[in-house]
């Protein structure tokens, strides 16, 4: 019988075995107006790309707490919190006639509590799309400035002035692409000769200096993902072949620290590499994680089994965190079993895990990591110290390729 009649049979069996429950509804309370926490320490933003909007979840309830819209965007980044300033940012576009005529690129700023609309700022040019549109905006430190990566009609970042919301500089970036901040008034982009380069802003928003790095990674033989992971002053870049670059910026430097392998000789011939969407988060107290999978060249997107966690002083692997199975979670609560029972467990031994995508850990001393499949609406949630199962967010849209842990 072909595997997709069995999993459908299967699930059928499960509707007509479980019992379901009367469900008693009451009448929705009209005119409440909600307001988030000022604590927001366990929120994770879930863009759903087909939806077209981002969930908040507060990731030790298991909660939705606020919803923002981008129904035009290809894949939603997701919103960046400005906590100084009691902002959202979300990076959108629109079409005047829908999915086609004019179009406009614009930041639309939020109240952080209440999530009303304060204000916009429209960008002059177009905003970079991906499958996963990783690190196409970011938020500086110290939320005075705002960076987008756009594509066309030639690579630049739009420098976007908080406290003004206006757009301050437009900064051509040609063989470069991402933008990653590096400070108050500094960000850097990865180039297409293997280096990275540092762009010092002057007090108004506009450029002051270009500083590159040396080369540090292969672009052809190695190239160097998208997704990296931020400790301090330091970027963590991981290439196709698991090899970790770390980049200090400084500001009028931008050293590479040195170099080294995720995977032994042994596991690195038994084809273990990285790879998935956002693969790739850092955390300065616990550490460097990554997802990884045995693959070959050409597997850089696949979904990982697992997922590597390292110090990064002794540069040691210290756990090898196994990936849950969203794909049996996504369907027990599509069917409303009991968590943790019968049904459930008989679901985890039948259904093959689909594995993880994409990573994100808070930046508490007591983190969550947050795991996703880009093809499933559940994201688990993990002790990200001991790499516990937690428990999961459910009915976390369609699918996606994104978290934004604040």
């Amino acid at each position: 019988m072909p595997i997709g009649n069995l999993r459908r049979g299967l699930a059928a069996w499960l509707l007509i075995a479980t019992p379901i429950a009367a469900v008693a509804f009451e009448p929705e309370t009209l005119g409440n107006i909600a307001t988030l926490p000022s604590d927001r320490t366990h929120f994770v933003w879930v863009p759903d790309r087909l939806l077209g909007h981002s969930l908040l979840y507060d990731g030790q309830t298991g909660d939705v707490v606020a919803t923002i819209d981008s129904p035009a965007s290809l894949s939603p980044k997701s919103p960046l919190l400005a906590a100084s300033r009691g902002e959202f940012y979300s990076v959108d576009l629109d079409y005047s006639r829908g999915r086609r005529g004019d179009r406009i690129d614009y930041v639309t700023i939020y109240d952080a509590t209440t999530l009303e609309v304060t204000g916009e700022v429209v960008l002059p040019h177009r905003t970079s799309e991906s499958n996963a549109s990783l690190h196409h905006a970011a938020l500086l430190d110290g939320d005075g400035f705002l960076v987008v990566f756009s594509q066309f009609p030639l690579p630049l970042a739009t420098v976007v002035d908080l406290e003004r919301r206006s757009v301050a500089a437009e900064i051509p970036m040609t063989g470069c692409a991402g933008v990653y901040a590096t400070g108050a008034r500094s960000f850097a982009t990865l180039c297409g000769d293997g280096t990275v380069v540092q762009h010092q802003l002057a007090e108004d928003g506009r450029l002051a200096s270009r500083i590159p790095s040396e080369s540090f990674f292969d672009v052809v033989d190695d190239p160097a993902f998208m997704s990296a992971g931020r400790t301090g002053d330091t970027w963590h870049f991981v290439t196709f072949l698991g090899v970790v670059h770390g980049v200090r910026f400084a500001e009028d430097a931008a050293t590479v620290t040195g170099s080294w392998s995720l995977v032994s000789d042994e596991e690195r011939a038994a084809g273990w590499r990285p790879g998935g969407l956002q693969l790739v988060a850092a955390h300065a107290g616990a550490g460097l994680y990554v997802v990884m999978h045995e693959g070959e060249p050409g597997s850089h997107k696949r979904a990982g089994p697992e997922i590597w966690r390292y110090d990064l002083a002794t540069r040691e692997r210290e756990a090898r965190i196994v990936v849950p199975n969203l794909a049996a979670s996504f369907l027990a609560t599509q069917l409303g079993l009991e968590a943790d029972g019968w049904a459930e467990w008989l679901l985890q031994l039948v259904v093959p895990p689909p594995g993880a995508h994409t990573i994100a850990i808070s930046s508490d001393d007591a983190p969550l990591l947050f795991v996703r499949s880009a093809e499933l609406g559940v994201v688990a949630v993990l002790d990200a110290r001991t790499g516990e199962h937690l428990h999961d967010l459910d009915e976390a849209g369609l699918f996606g390729p994104q978290l934004g842990a604040l």
